[in-house]
């Protein structure tokens, strides 16, 4: 028993003699030194074990940007190991609605693959370099250090680490909140932290199973959007860029906007809303392209009144005698307002940017275009290969308006149903015309005031549609004349038919 108690009072006393030492030296021996004595140390210690670490650090270099393969790493973690850790940190992850629960530091957790156990570590690290004066806090370097058995390095570094790298990116992705960017001019890029694309959260509501479409074309767009977000390996073997161009068009009112919502919504991807008219010229029109991410949609709303692309082009007189209103220029008004010197986008650069060689930066993205009227644009435009996929929305159909019915009064079936079939076969009636009827305006509303709403708007557009197709010429002469005529052309048709007769 003395013995025994000898020789725990020398180890303690020998464990107290190196832990002074190690405090002296790590005070006042030169960092230079430590270096030194800590590298050869591993090397010796590497030297005799049978295991491999790979180190996975935050930030690497200059610090200006945070590693990916750190950030899948903490991703995968934080889905496949946080039950086992026991001191976890919780937070709201970068560009993430989501409470993300990850290991804490100096955490050790274990994963297995393929019947091989491997070993995660969350380590920090102090930066050396901060003065004794200073006033700022060190600067924490953190990582993650993988360890594994020397005879699994190829199925480690080949398989394991692949696995680790796609799940945690896919986990990013579902986490992450998706943004809605627009382009800044191009005169502030210089300004003091102003970029390219600026954004807000995207959280627009709609998707394929609110919209006023028939369901056949609802599930046609649908497929064909599914099938090209997970066609990446079709793409590179038929050698074409993995893009798509969709070309939405049709009156105003009927859903165009609320479609690229929907296909934001369904697949999952960022929106870059381009304003062309804040664009300088082709060069600035494709740094914005290369600032853009993959998973995303590109969506150009109403390119007819963007740019100047109204029909064919003009032949080489008509370009003589109006070379100083039409040069296929966009934007020369707002960029002389904001003090630019206007915008010289081409109709050749526009081009480039759907289908050039720059377009194949990135990967997985779309192309949305829309407009009021297809028979402007110039054919080179919306050709297949650029604009792949057109898709007509037009009026509302019976279809369209049990949907609506269906999400704005929460009906499937009414007898005022079968009169309100009837009249939208007659009458042409947008889906925002619709909903607004549909819509209550008061808590004293219930759904068969709100339908008998509609019927009288069908009915109006019935004999509005009427009195244009028996009095063209009239029509037209009171859609010029009245001032109470709406934005679509519509005259209240009351006035109309009595004139008409007269």
């Amino acid at each position: 028993m003395k013995m025994m108690s000898e020789m725990w009072t020398t180890m303690g006393s020998t464990l107290a003699s190196f832990m002074f030492l190690w405090t002296i030296m790590r005070q006042y021996c030169p960092y230079g030194v430590q270096r030194f004595l800590e590298k050869y140390t591993h090397r010796i210690m590497n030297y005799f074990s049978p295991y491999i670490r790979i180190s996975f650090h935050e930030y690497m270099g200059d610090r200006l940007k945070r590693s990916e393969a750190y950030a899948a790493v903490e991703a995968y973690l934080s889905a496949n190991t946080s039950k086992s850790a026991k001191r976890l940190k919780a937070e709201l992850g970068k560009d993430s609605s989501n409470l993300v629960l990850t290991m804490d530091e100096y955490e050790r957790v274990t994963d297995e693959h393929k019947g091989v156990k491997v070993w995660w570590v969350s380590n920090k690290v102090m930066s050396p370099t901060r003065s004794s004066m200073s006033y700022y806090p060190e600067q924490e370097r953190r990582f993650y250090k993988l360890t594994f058995h020397n005879k699994y390095r190829d199925l480690i570094t080949e398989s394991y680490l692949e696995h680790v790298m796609r799940e945690g990116k896919e986990i990013r992705l579902r986490n992450r909140q998706r943004k809605l960017y627009t382009n800044s001019p191009g005169y502030k890029w210089p300004s003091y932290k102003q970029t390219m694309w600026s954004h807000i959260v995207f959280e627009h509501p709609a998707t394929f199973e609110t919209m006023a479409l028939e369901p056949e074309k609802k599930k046609e767009i649908i497929e064909d959007l599914i099938t090209f977000s997970k066609s990446k390996d079709f793409y590179a073997r038929i050698g074409k860029a993995w893009k798509r161009g969709y070309l939405l068009h049709g009156p105003p009112g009927t859903g165009k906007s609320t479609m690229i919502a929907a296909m934001a919504n369904l697949l999952a991807y960022d929106v870059y809303d381009l304003e062309l008219t804040a664009v300088k010229d082709n060069t600035e029109l494709r740094k914005l392209l290369i600032e853009t991410t993959s998973k995303s949609i590109i969506v150009i709303e109403d390119i007819d009144c963007s740019l100047d692309l109204t029909g064919q082009r003009k032949n080489k007189a008509d370009k003589l005698s109006d070379e100083e209103t039409d040069k296929d220029v966009v934007g020369r008004k707002e960029g002389k307002e904001e003090g630019g010197s206007g915008s010289k986008v081409t109709l050749s650069g526009l081009l480039n940017f759907i289908d050039g060689i720059w377009s194949a930066c990135g990967g997985e993205r779309l192309i949305v275009f829309t407009t009021n009227y297809v028979e402007k644009l110039d054919p080179a435009l919306i050709r297949r290969g650029r604009m792949d996929k057109h898709i007509q929305l037009s009026y509302c159909t019976f279809d369209g308006f049990k949907v609506l019915a269906n999400n704005y009064l929460k009906l499937q079936t009414h007898p005022l149903f079968d009169t309100i079939k009837r009249l939208i076969e007659e009458a042409n009636i947008t889906p925002a015309d619709v909903a607004e009827n549909l819509m209550p305006k008061s808590p004293m509303d219930d759904p068969h005031k709100c339908l008998s709403t509609l019927i009288q708007a069908l009915e109006k557009a019935a004999k509005a549609e009427e009195l244009e197709q028996n009095c063209p010429i009239q029509h037209e002469q009171l859609l010029q004349q009245n001032g109470s005529i709406k934005e679509n052309g519509e005259l209240p048709p009351d006035k109309a038919v009595n004139q008409c007769q007269l």
